[in-house]
C-alpha cells in the first residue's frame, strides 16, 4: 500500500528500468500527435482523391485507382493511431461495438484490390470502393457517442 501511495503522490524515485525509459522517450507530445493525425488524415484524403482521378487513365487506371483509394482509406484509418497509440487503437478496433465494422472495412479493402488486380472488373472495384467508404464511415461513427443511433433513426424516418 505504501508503494501505491508513493507512486500516486509522485514520490517514487526508484529506477523503473530501461523499458519505461524507452516508452517515455518514444512518446509524442499532444501537439505532435495532433499534427501527425492531421497530416496522415490529409494524406489519406489526398490519396483517395488522386485515386479517383486516376481511374480514367487508360489501361492502368483501374489498378492505380484501387491502390490509391485503398491506401488513402488505410492512411485515414491509421491517422487515429497518432491520437490513441497503436495498441489502444488495435484494442478498440476489435471491441464488440465495432468488430463487425472493422471486419467490413478490411474485407471491402481486400475485395477492392482483388477486383482490380485479379478479376479485372472496373464495376466491381467501384462497388467495393463505395462499400469501403460506407464501412469506414460506419466504423468512424462508432467513436462518436450515439452517432450510429442517430443515423439509424434518420434512415428510419426517411424510409417511412
Amino acid at each position: 500500500m505504501d508503494k501505491l501511495k508513493k507512486v500516486l503522490s509522485g514520490q517514487d524515485t526508484e529506477d523503473r528500468g530501461g523499458l519505461s525509459e524507452v516508452v517515455e522517450a518514444a512518446s509524442l507530445s499532444s501537439g505532435t500527435r495532433i499534427k501527425g493525425f492531421i497530416a496522415c488524415f490529409a494524406a489519406g484524403i489526398l490519396c483517395s482523391l488522386l485515386g479517383t482521378l486516376l481511374l480514367w487513365v487508360p489501361r492502368k487506371g483501374l489498378y492505380l485507382f484501387a491502390v490509391f483509394y485503398t491506401f488513402g482509406n488505410i492512411a485515414s484509418l491509421g491517422s487515429t493511431v497518432f491520437l490513441m497509440g497503436p495498441m489502444k487503437q488495435l484494442k478498440r478496433m476489435i471491441e464488440p461495438t465495432r468488430l463487425i465494422a472493422t471486419i467490413m472495412v478490411l474485407l471491402c479493402m481486400t475485395l477492392t484490390l482483388c477486383s482490380a488486380f485479379w478479376w479485372h472488373n472496373r464495376g466491381l472495384a467501384l462497388i467495393f470502393c463505395i462499400l469501403q467508404s460506407l464501412a469506414l464511415t460506419w466504423y468512424s461513427l462508432s467513436y462518436i457517442p450515439f452517432a450510429r443511433n442517430a443515423v439509424k433513426k434518420c434512415f428510419a424516418v426517411c424510409l417511412s
